[in-house]
């Protein structure tokens, strides 16, 4: 009886070590993937900030755009213009990104919901270039290229994301503040507008701002929507939009070195706005995630 007991004792000791073995495995290979991530990251960072930092300034950020072959110039007609596409992205996809979110979380019966959601789902991996495509068929040929071309585009970008986050959030509000509202008289569109959307509004606008984040930065929507050249501000939207992505994809093919210098300090100020309104947008959803789970 002692000897089964003892061998059953080793088996036991050897398996415990192997799993020790495979925890500590698992762990090292996923901080290594995840070391490798932020050196990547890292190392895109400085390699545009080494390239751009030296072409930044006040003039940079505030003059026009300089004509060919000449020197000096500006990016104030690029931010002007990425400015107006995403505010107008972001009209179109925050209200509908809002209302699908909670039509699935609140309304939708689980078929419904089941399709919608792999409709967001395929939304949210096609490629833009063709979302681009299919803007330039739809609204640039046999027209021409606009703002409000551009910011569709880029609203059906935004839409899927927009809607995800709403729903995590959304999830996140306690069953008891419905039940609460609902037990009080409350109707169920009453209880969703003046319960559930108030305690889920910080996370409904953190995943907004992920989303212009992401938005800011897609270049293949705008090549076909509105990529004609302009040098000076404009704000009509009727007109094609003059913004930094497709400026830095311009600049790039250029012979000029000079447009290579400028492309690089202009990828540097898209690639800050991203970071930093990434940044924000995390730290914001965190703490709303926190307030909720209290």
């Amino acid at each position: 009886m002692a000897v089964a007991e003892q061998a059953y004792s080793l088996r036991g000791d050897r398996r415990s070590r192997r799993r020790r073995f495979a925890n500590t495995a698992a762990e090292g290979i996923a901080l290594a993937a995840a070391l490798t991530a932020i050196a990547v990251l890292a190392t895109v960072v400085l390699s545009v900030a080494r390239r751009g930092l030296g072409e930044i300034s006040v003039g940079f950020l505030t003059e026009d755009l300089p004509l060919f072959g000449q020197p000096g110039g500006g990016i104030a007609p690029l931010i002007v213009g990425s400015a107006l596409l995403v505010a107008i992205a972001t009209a179109i996809a925050l209200p509908l990104g809002v209302l699908t979110a909670i039509f699935l979380t609140e309304f939708a019966e689980r078929r419904s919901a089941a399709v919608i959601q792999l409709t967001l789902d395929l939304m949210a991996g096609l490629p833009s270039i063709i979302l681009g495509v299919f803007i330039f068929g739809l609204l640039v040929a046999g027209h021409t290229q606009s703002g409000y071309a551009g910011g569709i585009a880029l609203s059906i970008v935004m839409l899927p994301l927009i809607a995800r986050s709403t729903q995590e959030v959304l999830r996140l509000v306690p069953t008891s503040h419905r039940e609460g509202a609902l037990a009080l008289g409350a109707s169920r569109w009453r209880t969703v507008v003046g319960v559930v959307l108030p305690s889920a509004f910080g996370g409904i606008l953190t995943g907004t701002v992920l989303a212009i984040a992401r938005a800011a930065g897609e270049t293949a929507p705008l090549l076909f929507a509105t990529s004609i050249y302009a040098n000076t501000v404009t704000f009509d939207p009727t007109h094609a939009l003059p913004n930094i992505p497709v400026q830095i994809f311009i600049w790039s093919e250029s012979a000029d070195p000079n447009d290579h210098k400028r492309a690089w300090a202009a990828a540097l100020v898209l690639l800050l706005f991203v970071l930093v309104t990434s940044l924000l947008g995390r730290a914001a959803l965190a703490r709303s995630r926190k307030k909720l789970g209290q």
